[in-house]
């Protein structure tokens, strides 16, 4: 189904919501600030190319007009979920993107805290234009291109100026209380500088010390563990092939989850759960079962894309996980886990925000262990799913309920 077919069905289905919104409030714009018509010949290559885009295409060059349009401008939505002040208009958001791209994120104690794209586009994302501009294929493609090229400085050693002491360095006194025993906890050099840290991407992907996170019952098939340091979102039972994924529940649709692979079919009725990750926590996968790898996919998607029905939301996408399941970037890792009763299950994978890579690190027909390391997000924001067929008698843990912590290789359910 095309975006505009998509567009025109959700404003279909949401008219008596629309016909009665209020009339559009007279703004004197006088006071607003005067922002530049074209963008300047310093600015990097991909924000050029960025802004053909949104200029050259009708469609893209509305959304990008209305999507900021149709954010209120009274409080809460006068400021970014930062505190700083709205972006109103594309070039002011190209100009934003075009600093962001040669720079680390600091540390903020708040929940945007390593998202600084997210937040400009938080309250857009909300809007139907938003909405239309975010799964428009070319923007998504632009997105990645200019994602390749935020990466490559994040994996420099020049992206380690945040790796220090400072009131918003990643080892001050806010990211300490965060990340609490941080040098305790992880691989790095205290008395090195940076930590011994290569880069901003090494930092995120930084690696618990051994014992920190011991597998529980390494040889028990019978125990699934936690694949993820997370918190629980959401569980869920009987789940089917297709479902309308976009509705408030926002119910999971397996064959939009799992790119409509072959596999999909074995999972209908079955259980899926789903976690999410902050930004702070540990972000490699492990298996949560001993079994071999049947197949693993990467699979791309949107990024900025937030669920229709669920309007503004201020945490950003926190509230359109569900949805997001069928419509971000992803990898899929199928396991025939060791255990028959398990059998075939997936781990799901599922970038959220900013950079959004999934790098799987298993291939076909590969044996893994319990707890055994799979893949892991870089930088971004993230949630995962754990996929279970019918015939799996799955029994989740009652400490693993929904916004519970759950750390890394704990059991969380068991079958029989």
């Amino acid at each position: 189904m095309s975006n505009s077919v998509s567009f025109a069905l959700w404003t279909h289905q949401h008219q008596k919501e629309l016909n009665t919104c209020p009339p559009p409030t007279i703004v004197d714009v006088s006071s607003f600030p005067t922002i530049s018509t074209d963008v300047s010949d310093s600015f990097h290559p991909v924000i050029k190319e960025f802004q053909s885009l949104i200029e050259q295409d009708p469609v893209i060059y509305t959304a990008f007009h209305q999507m900021f349009d149709q954010v209120p401008r009274e409080p809460p939505y006068d400021k970014d979920p930062r505190g700083e002040a709205q972006v109103r208009h594309y070039k002011e958001m190209l100009r934003r993107f075009d600093q962001i791209i040669v720079s680390a994120p600091t540390f903020e104690p708040n929940d945007f805290v390593g998202f600084p794209i997210n937040a400009i586009l938080n309250w857009p994302m909300g809007t139907p234009a938003g909405f239309l501009a975010f799964t428009n294929p070319k923007v998504i493609a632009q997105f990645k291109k200019m994602f390749d090229v935020w990466s490559t400085f994040l994996r420099s050693p020049e992206s380690r100026y945040v790796l220090t002491d400072a009131v918003d360095g990643w080892f001050g006194p806010a990211a300490r209380e965060a990340i609490s025993n941080f040098s305790d906890t992880f691989i790095c050099d205290e008395g090195a500088p940076y930590h011994a840290f290569h880069s901003w991407e090494d930092f995120f992907t930084r690696r618990f010390k051994p014992g920190i996170r011991p597998i529980h019952s390494p040889d028990d098939d019978a125990v699934i563990t936690c694949a993820c340091e997370s918190t629980v979102y959401h569980i869920t039972h009987g789940v089917q092939s297709r479902d309308s994924f976009w509705l408030k529940g926002q119910p999971y649709s397996l064959d939009h989850m799992l790119n409509h692979d072959s596999l999909a079919r074995h999972f209908v009725g079955g259980t899926i759960s789903q976690a999410y990750l902050s930004s702070t926590d540990y972000h490699r996968w492990h298996s949560p079962v001993a079994g071999t790898i049947v197949k693993a996919v990467q699979v791309p998607g949107a990024y900025y894309a937030a669920s229709p029905a669920m309007g503004f939301d201020p945490s950003s996408q926190c509230l359109s996980q569900g949805f997001l399941t069928a419509m971000a970037t992803r990898a899929l890792i199928f396991i025939e886990a060791r255990n028959p009763k398990i059998g075939l299950m997936c781990f799901m994978a599922v970038g959220m925000a900013e950079v959004s890579t999934c790098e799987i690190g298993v291939k076909e027909g590969q044996r893994v262990g319990k707890g055994e390391e799979i893949g892991m997000f870089h930088y971004g924001g993230s949630t995962h799913c754990l996929i279970f067929r019918p015939t799996s008698n799955i029994t989740f843990m009652p400490e693993y309920s929904v916004g519970a912590v759950a750390q890394l290789n704990t059991c969380i359910a068991t079958v029989s």
